[in-house]
This record gives structure tokens, sequence and C-alpha cells, in this order.
């Protein structure tokens, strides 16, 4: 991972730019992140920085993660993701939006899915369906999948219909519109995984 943030997303909005045009936003909560752990070639085999977000109660937290966040000198915090970039951060210190951030910079920004429960190849794949005439015998099926005797059996990965979303999802290449660092908002033009409320992390891409 890349030098980024643990945030929430709060939703969806319209915001107009410099040239007076509508640009279609989505609202992030980022930071402040706290550094809870520093990880090392010799100790850990790699080279992270493990950081802390949003305010935690005590007795939600089990013991031993209690004693992790002890060792940082932080209190309890709710979530946890790790980045790399940090070259010299200290145990504990804090890390603001605009340490990172700043207006116009292209970022990537992960979280997890809606689940939309079992759906069909259509919904799910994009399949094109059956004709659509009043002669044709199905309409949103998948068709064949596979062969008769040879090779007698249908191949792993054929894509079919099943569970959708609830996934680890990325999308990439946005672009911070505006920045509020005393509400510690990021506007990213577009949209972006998951539900309102939901915990997300924005790496920036690039220089």
């Amino acid at each position: 991972m890349a030098k980024g943030l643990i945030g929430e997303k709060l939703g969806m909005a319209h915001i107009f730019n410099d040239d007076g045009k509508m640009v279609t936003v989505t609202i992030l909560r980022v930071g402040p992140c706290f550094v809870s752990q520093v990880k090392t070639q010799g100790i850990d085999g790699y080279e992270s920085t493990q950081l802390a977000f949003d305010e935690a109660k005590e007795k939600n937290l089990s013991k031993a993660e209690v004693g992790h966040l002890k060792k940082a000198s932080l209190s309890a915090k709710q979530h946890l993701a790790e980045f790399s970039g940090f070259e010299g951060a200290t145990l504990g210190s804090e890390i603001k939006l605009t340490d990172i951030f700043a207006l116009n910079d292209t970022v990537k920004v992960s979280g997890t899915s809606k689940g939309k429960g079992t759906q069909g190849v259509i919904k799910r794949h994009g399949f094109a369906g059956g004709p659509k005439g009043h002669g044709s015998r199905f309409q949103r099926h998948p068709g064949s999948i596979g062969s008769n005797t040879t090779p007698g059996r249908v191949f792993k990965g054929l894509k079919m219909g099943g569970r959708m979303g609830n996934a680890e999802s990325t999308v990439r290449n946005l672009k911070v519109v505006k920045i509020e660092p005393e509400t510690n908002l990021v506007f990213v033009s577009g949209s972006v995984p998951g539900r309102d409320r939901s915990i997300i992390t924005i790496e920036k891409i690039g220089k």
C-alpha cells in the first residue's frame, strides 16, 4: 500500500468547480490517524506503518488490542490499517489530512462494496440475455455452460449467478476536488465503494 489514511464515507453530493461546472463528488471524513506500530525489515520481514483511526470505548476492545495501542501511548481506537511511505514516522504521532493530500491529487479509495444478495448473470456479470421476442424461450438465463461428452464437466471459474457485492473493492484515479482541513473532509470526484458511514482507505497515487 502507498502513503494514505483511514477514513469514513459520509455520502455523495454535487459541487461547482472553478470553471462553474457541476461535479459529482463523494464526501470522506479522513483522519486524523495515529501511528500505532512501525514495522521494520529486521523484526517483521517488511517495512510499513500501521495507523489507528476513530475513537472507541476500551470495553469494546480485547485486552490484546488495548495493550497494543498502549504501547504507542494511544487511547482505544476502532480501526487499524497498514500503509507504506511513512519513513521516519514515530510511534504515537498524529498524521493529519493535509500532511498527505492536496487539491487535484490523484487517489485510489478502497472499501467494502454494498451487498446485493444473490443475483443473476445479467446484473452480476453484465450478460446480454436472450432474445426479447415473444417466441424466445429464455430472457435472463446464462445460456450454455459447457460442452457435451468432452470435457464432460463445467470448468472452474465460469461466470454464473450467485452472491454479489460485500467484497473488498478499489476505485482508482479519483481526483481530490476540495479539502476542508478544519472538519477533516475530502471531496473526491465520482463514487467510492460501500454504504454511507462505512470505513475506507484513501491512498495517494504518484508523487
